[in-house]
C-alpha cells in the first residue's frame, strides 16, 4: 500500500515466527513479565518502550508469546494504559512542535504544509479511533489545546 502523503511505496513490515509459544532460550515466567510491564507504565514509559527495553534487557522476544496477550491489553486490564493511542499521541506531540517553530519562523511555507498534512492524518486517525471506541465520541483535536493532551 501506497504512502498518505509522500511517494513512496515501500513493503516494509514485520516477519514474526510461526510458532506462538515463546522459545526454548527464554527463561521468564509470564508473571514476572506482567510486573516488570507494570513498573515502567508507572515510571511514565509508553507501551513501544516497554517492548524495546524488556527486549533489550530482559531477552524477551514477543510479550504475547510469553504472558498470551499484548503489552497494551495488559496495560487495558490493569487500568494503566494512556488515555491517547500511542501513534496519535506522537502526531499530536509532532503537530505542536512544528506550531512552536511557526511562531519564530513566520515565512516557513514547508513547515505550514506539512504542518496542515499531520493534522489531516491527525483528523483522520481520530474519527478511526471514534469508530473503534478508544477514543470518546466528543473528542476533538484542536491546535490551540493541543499541548495540554501532551501532559
Amino acid at each position: 500500500m501506497g504512502r498518505m502523503h509522500s511517494k513512496g511505496k515501500g513493503i516494509s513490515r514485520k516477519s514474526l515466527p510461526y510458532r506462538r509459544s515463546p522459545p526454548s532460550w527464554c527463561k521468564i515466567d509470564a508473571e514476572q513479565v506482567k510486573t516488570e510491564i507494570m513498573k515502567y507504565a508507572k515510571k511514565g514509559y509508553k507501551p513501544s518502550q516497554i517492548g524495546v527495553i524488556l527486549r533489550d534487557s530482559f531477552g524477551i522476544p514477543q510479550v504475547q508469546q510469553v504472558t498470551g496477550s499484548k503489552i497494551l491489553r495488559i496495560l487495558r486490564v490493569a487500568g494503566a494504559a494512556p488515555a491517547l493511542p500511542e501513534d496519535l499521541y506522537h502526531l499530536v506531540k509532532k503537530a505542536v512542535t512544528i506550531r512552536k517553530h511557526l511562531e519564530k519562523n513566520r515565512k516557513d511555507k514547508d513547515s505550514k504544509f506539512r504542518l496542515i498534512l499531520i493534522e489531516s492524518r491527525i483528523h483522520r486517525l481520530a474519527r478511526y479511533y471514534k469508530i473503534k471506541k478508544q477514543l470518546p465520541p466528543n473528542w476533538k483535536y484542536e491546535s490551540s489545546t493541543a499541548s495540554t493532551l501532551l501532559a
